[in-house]
């Protein structure tokens, strides 16, 4: 039995596991849109959005945490300029951890969490044919959408009121409804528990 063992192995060992998750979420960070497995993609997203809760506290112990999760290769820069040689004004050498925190984590300030998303692709992997997906960082001020349900009955049109025919004018107020209700007179306790012998 798998009892306390959550998460997916994925065939890998712990090492091997922990250094995948760290090359999707730099390359998350990097392009904020990857294609991947629908398995990696699920277990992935914790690990990615706690790095980014991390990072929407802009301090020295944060930027540390979040560099001993990622490691140093988090120093790469986002798009290294032999990446494109033919076009050297789209090379960014920005390190991934400062586009972390200075551009990413600064969107979510208002969001409690729910940073990424998985979106299942029609195509499947060539290879194996295991399903793929999407994993995509929200957009900022983005909300989830609702199912559309059935639409609501239309409500009914409210009915006039009907005229109430009197015999009596409304003018002239009833004798009953004038005189003042007196109470009933209560009986004592003492009564209750001793009544008067008849005589």
């Amino acid at each position: 039995m798998r009892h306390l063992k959550a998460g997916r192995r994925l065939n890998r060992n712990a090492a091997h596991r922990l250094a995948m998750f760290r090359n999707m979420a730099m390359a998350l960070f990097r392009k904020e849109r990857i294609v991947t497995t629908v398995a990696k993609a699920k277990e992935a997203r914790s690990f990615i959005e706690k790095l980014i809760t991390l990072a929407k506290k802009d301090t020295l112990h944060h930027r540390r945490l979040v560099l001993a999760r990622l490691g140093t290769p988090s120093k790469a820069e986002v798009q290294p300029a032999a990446d494109v040689p033919k076009h050297p004004e789209k090379a960014d050498p920005t390190h991934i951890i400062i586009k972390l925190f200075r551009d990413i984590a600064p969107r979510y300030i208002d969001r409690p969490g729910g940073y990424t998303r998985v979106l299942k692709r029609s195509q499947r992997r060539l290879g194996d044919a295991s399903e793929t997906a999407y994993l995509e960082l929200v957009r900022p001020g983005e909300t989830r959408r609702k199912k559309k349900g059935s639409p609501a009955p239309a409500p009914l049109a409210p009915k006039p009121p009907e005229p109430v025919a009197s015999a009596a004018p409304a003018s002239e107020p009833t004798p009953a409804a004038t005189e003042p209700t007196s109470p009933a007179p209560q009986a004592s306790a003492e009564e209750t528990k001793n009544p008067p012998a008849a005589s």
